[in-house]
């Protein structure tokens, strides 16, 4: 299995094979400096940001892609802000037509409190993008209906989180990710409410194809440390579900078998065993 991982074990999206599958978010970090170092300790290839805050009448000016622009990112501009379907096609088209790439996160909130997305609001963008020839890419809940409705509709991969946007709570609920992950069809992306470099890892083991993070890098204590622990979590946390756990049981199983242990050593003779001794 190692060979895997040493081989590429790429994932592919939309055609394109990646060889990371940590993506990065780009807000909240303390400076444009540290968001650069993370990312290139981080490894990853796709990066994320919300297209509200790019300047899209210049981006080759705009301060935040200014830092980002020369390390050969896929972009993946998210449609956050939008409050319906509408709101979120219209956001990917200017940020197609701006020069931003294809690629698009839909994003829709139905509840400002929580950041909890939209499902059917979700749904109906993600048909609409698909047919315009976007890569889409939509946050929805973890729900296995939801996910397995926006890979009909297209997608090219689904992004269910793992608790609300920026709470850090982990895996919410890993029975429902596990399953997602078993039945899609297309890569699984868990996106939203990582906190640290054990729920990434988690995510993985369950079966994700790759974890999208942001807060829990660009708020850590030390984000370029966290960067870099989120990566070897997720090649660890791959490596782990492409070697397959060892089933759960309910009792203790001794690694080492008692036949053939000399009396003396705490076995019971075997003819002692059949007396009842």
């Amino acid at each position: 299995m190692p060979q895997v991982i040493e081989n590429g074990d790429p994932l592919v999206i939309g055609g394109r094979a990646l060889s990371s599958r940590l993506f990065l978010g780009t807000g909240r970090f303390p400076s444009p400096a540290v968001l650069r170092e993370a990312l290139d300790v981080s490894g990853a290839e796709v990066i994320t940001f919300a297209v509200r805050r790019v300047n899209l009448d210049a981006v080759e000016d705009d301060s935040m892609l200014q830092h980002v622009e020369d390390g050969g990112y896929v972009y993946l501009p998210n449609t956050s802000g939008a409050g319906n379907a509408d709101e979120a096609v219209r956001i990917a088209r200017l940020a197609r037509e701006a020069g931003l790439g294809h690629w698009i996160k839909v994003e829709i909130a139905a509840d400002p409190r929580t950041l909890l997305p939209d499902a059917m609001e979700t749904l109906r963008a993600t048909e609409r993008l698909v047919k315009e020839g976007f890569v889409v890419l939509p946050y929805t809940s973890d729900d296995p209906v939801a996910c397995r409705r926006l890979e009909e509709a297209g997608a090219a991969a689904v992004m269910p989180g793992g608790a609300p946007i920026g709470t850090g709570l982990g895996i919410l609920n890993p029975y429902a990710i596990g399953l997602i992950a078993e039945q899609a069809g297309v890569p699984v992306i868990v996106d939203a409410g990582i906190g640290s470099a054990a729920d990434a890892a988690q995510a993985m083991e369950l079966g994700a194809a790759a974890v999208l993070v942001n807060t829990p890098v660009a708020k850590a204590r030390d984000p370029v440390s966290m960067a870099r622990a989120m990566k070897l979590a997720v090649e660890a946390g791959r490596l782990s579900w492409l070697a397959g756990r060892i089933p759960k049981k309910k009792y203790a199983s001794a690694s080492s078998p008692a036949e053939g242990i000399p009396h003396g050593f705490g076995a019971v003779p075997a003819e002692a065993e059949r007396a009842g001794a």
